[in-house]
């Protein structure tokens, strides 16, 4: 089947030089170049939902660090003269 397909300056560059190094012809680097990246597609499935941190009970929220003598308080205890 022919095709036009306009390219990125640097996919040509990149496939120009995989040319080069496989002494082949372009459609056979553009052919085997979609199909790597046909089965890369495959393989990587259905996307995933992003990663939640799952909450856990843990120690009380910290109180509002405002007041420097409530943090001192907080550290150090109430008997902090």
């Amino acid at each position: 089947m022919r095709t036009t397909l306009t390219l990125e300056a640097d996919v040509v560059k990149g496939l120009e030089r995989l040319r080069r190094e496989r002494d082949t012809t372009m459609k056979e680097v553009v052919n085997h170049t979609l199909r790597a990246g046909l089965a890369a597609q495959a393989q990587a499935g259905t996307p995933r939902a992003p990663y939640r941190t799952p909450t856990a009970a843990g120690r009380p929220r910290l109180p509002s660090i405002d007041s420097v003598a409530d943090v001192i308080a907080l550290v150090e205890g109430e008997s902090h003269p």
